[in-house]
């Protein structure tokens, strides 16, 4: 063969290769679709028993790649927010708050990388005093108010329906009814959450897809609680309403949530259930319009499409209402689906580990930007849009600031719970009002400690100072659990006191991998994984 056939056969390789990398980071459109306490589990595409009918989602999924063990990282909302805008886990770190001054802002870096930036959500925490740098970085925003407590329209003390009184059995009353207040005068569909969230984010694309390259972030707080819907999803798996029924069932505090488990009858948990279930329908309704909007623009060819949720909502399931520690897969493990224009998923299912916090280098990386070097959680999940076969991570964890510690290796679940009256600090450049105090949603008022609050430089990986603030968290539960989840898929058997063997393994994993992410030096003690409790184990 001549010299002339090996140019021409290494020109040919050279120039596919580049055309194929052109491709994959060539300039597009993003879109990040977020449904609030959304579960795989009222999905067919992964559940092809549920009676829960999202033919919208369905459609998008079967052109998407379907992660099949996508999972939380940390909880609930605003945790669960910093990862996705900042790339950081802090279950071990701190609770609920704003963003740090040294955390990066994710939307900010795609701007800087010449998109247009918007946000569309009616996630009312977005404008509370607790959530100051999350939407800041946006260069548009549209809210829709008026969801769950948010101070949107005066309210009173007057009379309120039964279905009012109901959630106020559990909850501070002057909040159900600031409800109430918001949402007393809709007339039907189109005035609900879900429809305006949704017709507002395809206002701003008929709006600004024409200006050049856009990262639109969506947010649907539905199909979160409360479970208030009108019809016709209100009776669409259900033989009536019923206003004797709970459709807020407290979680937060738990003695509360044992008194309402104590109470409540099976007709009582099946309606709420279904009352979700008419959420998760009517907010996949309003998310097809959203996919028609794209087909009417000619968006899908050169737009990116995420959606996901923050996390999963137990419906009694265990005794369990929302998204509480023990974190297990029926709220922990949530769905994610991934469209992109130049490696089309038709459908394929992706089984490595990824996390939501995964979802700030992904975002970044799609747009062409640098991941910043101050990232220390977050994988690009990119190369599995392009080899769906990659490897992600082989272990991950996960969990709620103040409870236990969750390590999932794809085959064992182990929640390690911490040991009681063991010492709690929450670290933030700010003297953070925790969620203990002043609960916005349960009416909740505690003490802030009268321990001293130091500062220093407790996070190698920060060049602030940080408060140390000694605070009090009662755990749900103190104890552990061991699941295997390919015998046991749902985690009923828990194994802790008979696999002991595989239980010290992967408590000696759990320790080796909050080595690599980080923690302060008491969570150690805290959840019993000192070096002296490890190297005597058996």
């Amino acid at each position: 063969m001549s010299n002339k056939y090996y140019d021409l056969t290494y020109l040919s390789l050279q120039v596919n290769t580049i055309i194929v990398l052109t491709l994959f980071i060539v300039a597009m459109n993003i879109i990040l679709v977020l449904v609030d306490s959304l579960n795989k589990s009222a999905l067919k595409t992964y559940n092809p028993e549920t009676i829960c009918e999202t033919p919208n989602l369905e459609e998008f999924a079967k052109k998407s790649l379907i992660f099949e063990n996508h999972y939380i990282s940390s909880l609930p909302c605003m945790p669960a927010r910093r990862e996705i805008f900042a790339g950081r886990k802090e279950f071990m770190w701190r609770p609920w708050g704003p963003l740090e001054i040294f955390d990066p802002r994710m939307p900010r870096i795609i701007q800087s990388a010449g998109y247009n930036t918007g946000i569309v959500t009616d996630h009312y925490h977005y404008w509370e005093e607790t959530s100051n740098g999350y939407i800041q970085g946006f260069a548009s925003s549209k809210f829709i108010r008026g969801h769950e407590t948010d101070f949107w329209k005066m309210h009173d003390d007057k009379e309120v329906p039964k279905w009012v009184k109901k959630m106020s059995e559990f909850r501070a009353s002057e909040h159900m009814n600031q409800y109430y207040a918001n949402v007393k005068d809709f007339d039907g569909e189109e005035d609900f959450f879900p429809a305006k969230t949704f017709s507002a984010a395809c206002d701003w694309l008929e709006e600004n897809s024409g200006n050049g390259d856009f990262f639109l972030h969506i947010e649907s707080f539905d199909v979160h609680e409360p479970f208030h819907v009108p019809e016709p999803y209100a009776s669409m798996y259900t033989d009536g309403s019923s206003d004797d029924f709970n459709i807020w069932p407290p979680y937060q505090i738990y003695d509360d949530l044992e008194k309402f488990m104590d109470q409540t009858s099976n007709e009582e948990l099946q309606y709420l259930e279904s009352q979700y279930m008419g959420k998760t329908t009517m907010a996949d309704k309003w998310f097809g319009h959203l996919c028609e909007k794209l087909d009417r623009l000619s968006l899908w060819d050169n737009t990116m499409v995420i959606f996901t949720t923050d996390h999963g909502h137990d419906l009694g399931i265990r005794r369990s209402f929302g998204k509480q520690y023990p974190h297990y897969d029926s709220h922990a493990n949530i769905p994610l689906f991934i469209w992109h224009p130049k490696f089309r998923g038709n459908g394929k299912r992706v089984n490595t580990l990824t996390q939501n916090v995964d979802l700030f280098a992904t975002l970044v990386d799609a747009s062409g930007s640098d991941i910043p070097d101050t990232n220390r959680h977050s994988k690009s999940l990119l190369p599995i849009v392009k080899n769906p076969e990659k490897t992600n991570r082989k272990v991950i964890l996960y969990g709620t600031y103040g409870q236990g510690v969750c390590l999932n290796d794809g085959e064992w679940t182990l929640f390690c719970s911490p040991v009681k009256d063991k010492q709690l600090y929450n670290y933030s450049t700010m003297i953070l009002r925790p969620l203990i105090v002043d609960n916005p949603v349960d009416g909740r008022v505690g003490d802030m400690p009268n321990q001293p609050i130091d500062q220093g430089f407790f996070d190698e990986t920060v060049p602030y100072p940080l408060w140390k603030m000694p605070i009090k968290i009662d755990p749900r539960t103190y104890e552990n659990f061991l699941f295997n989840r390919k015998k046991d898929p749902h985690q009923k058997e828990n194994l802790w006191d008979t696999e002991v063997k595989k239980r010290n393994e992967l408590l000696r994993l759990l320790r080796s991998v909050l080595d690599e992410e980080g923690y302060p030096a008491e969570q150690l003690d805290r959840l019993n994984l000192t070096d002296e409790v490890l190297n005597n184990l058996n």
